[in-house]
């Protein structure tokens, strides 16, 4: 339920998402054109509360192994993959926006235009052997 503060603007989980998307863009300035890297988008997955981390870390696998051009990257504090810069996929944790499933989205620089329609994010309750492939089939196609 929002409160007439939160109906009249962003939420405080949504300043603090704008707050570290702006801490990130900070950060890679400083670092030049590197990425986050694996080690900050691991740490990040390593802070998320159950079972957001372990959901994050296979989802982490599933999008290595699949799609290995992909670069692992911070993207509004959610864990990301990028190819030439542009974010491609990302995950939201339930825990992010006190949601009650997870999210598995992708951007526009993913290849998975079909038809005149197609979704984008995908809600996540669990990770089952059939949802572990269904995904790994997805990222290989946003890569094509």
């Amino acid at each position: 339920m929002t409160t007439d503060a939160e109906s009249e603007g962003f939420t405080a989980a949504e300043r603090a998402a704008m707050k570290a998307r702006a801490q990130e863009r900070k950060a890679a300035a400083r670092r030049g054109a590197r990425t986050d890297g694996e080690s900050t988008v691991l740490a990040a997955i390593a802070a998320m509360p159950e079972p957001d981390r372990t959901m994050a870390a296979r989802l982490h696998a599933i999008i290595k192994a699949n799609a290995p051009m992909l670069v692992p990257r911070l993207w509004y504090g959610m864990p990301a993959y990028a190819r030439d810069g542009k974010v491609v996929c990302f995950f939201q944790g339930a825990h992010k926006f006190d949601t009650r499933y997870a999210t598995l989205g992708f951007t526009d620089a993913a290849h998975l235009d079909e038809g005149a329609m197609w979704p984008v994010a995908f809600g996540l309750k669990a990770l089952t052997p059939a949802e572990e492939t269904a995904i790994g089939e997805l990222v290989r196609r946003a890569v094509r």
